[in-house]
């Protein structure tokens, strides 16, 4: 499988829809496969008056509509935010919108103070991933299920039908779903079985080796072969063209340089470029490169002139 690199943005940070369009289009311009955002109500840490936050699948619906090849998703939404039935119309509808552009990313959701600022229940820890395998199981099953024949479903938290599925995704049989997160057991069990891709957020490269291999191991143990299972990675991506251009990014998103540099893929392009090519040789096949200014489009200019010829023939 080649590469595929895409950008990733965090809106609860602040941005604008018109700075979320620019940065879409220019993705598509320079030729990332894809542009995905995150799926949160509330900034995390002190809010400085930027704009935001913004519904996820308010916004992919307006870029659906005025993108033309790019890849388009969340990373992740939580499944305490919408109930399953009416989620699995939305991205339905977002897919028809986009051509058939949309990619579901779904977890059990973590952020503990969005919820009580939102009024949105938040329930422990294995009742919000028991959620999470139903609203997989729903999603998948509404979106499979045959042309004109009713889809029940009756679990602990949720009851379905008989209903016969109108809103139905463009792809077929629905667009690929994302599972991801850093959980040893349930995360890598339920991408094995719902998932189209299994995606790693912000660990290390050997951390990241070691996740996959869970996965794959979770994959076979349910007869599953573990290369359906596509990896990714998401890794914050920090570039400058020198080191004091580097260290003013860093510093207009509040990070030090040193944390840039150890967590995520900071420094010159080809500092920037060597750490990304680590999460390839860790086994990852898509990379979601989390930039958190929004508003500078050089950067990302930057980072395809300068990064990603240098991920030119990297591989595992």
């Amino acid at each position: 499988m080649s590469l595929r690199l895409r950008v990733f943005l965090e809106p609860q940070q602040g941005a604008t829809y018109p700075q979320l369009l620019a940065m879409a289009q220019l993705a598509e311009e320079l030729g990332f496969d894809g542009f995905f955002r995150s799926d949160h109500y509330l900034r995390m840490g002190a809010a400085d008056g930027r704009p935001g936050p913004s519904d996820a699948w308010v916004t992919l619906a307006g870029l659906a509509r005025e993108t033309h090849r790019l890849r388009l998703g969340t990373l992740l939404t939580a499944a305490t935010f919408r109930l399953p039935g009416p989620l699995a119309v939305a991205v339905a509808g977002v897919d028809q919108m986009s051509g058939g552009r949309i990619e579901l990313g779904l977890g059990a959701g973590w952020y503990a103070e969005e919820h009580q600022a939102f009024g949105i229940p938040f329930p422990s820890t294995a009742e919000r991933f028991d959620r999470l395998e139903e609203q997989l199981a729903i999603l998948t099953g509404l979106w499979g299920s045959a042309e004109g024949q009713p889809f029940t479903f009756a679990g602990r938290y949720h009851r379905l039908g008989p209903v016969v599925v109108q809103a139905r995704p463009h792809q077929r049989p629905h667009p690929p779903v994302i599972v991801g997160g850093t959980g040893r057991q349930r995360t890598p069990a339920l991408a094995a079985r719902y998932a189209n891709e299994f995606n790693v957020p912000f660990r290390s490269p050997d951390e990241s080796r070691a996740a996959y291999a869970r996965a794959a191991a979770a994959c076979e143990a349910i007869g599953r072969d573990p290369g359906q299972l596509r990896r990714s990675a998401a890794v914050h991506v920090c570039c400058g063209a020198d080191e004091a251009e580097f260290r003013r990014r860093a510093a207009a998103v509040h990070r030090e340089v040193a944390e840039v540099r150890a967590s995520g893929a900071g420094g010159s392009p080809g500092e920037v470029a060597e750490r990304l090519a680590a999460h390839v040789r860790a086994g990852a096949q898509t990379l979601y490169l989390q930039l958190l200014d929004p508003g500078d489009l050089d950067h990302l200019r930057l980072i395809a002139d300068a990064v990603v010829p240098r991920l030119a023939g990297v591989g595992p």
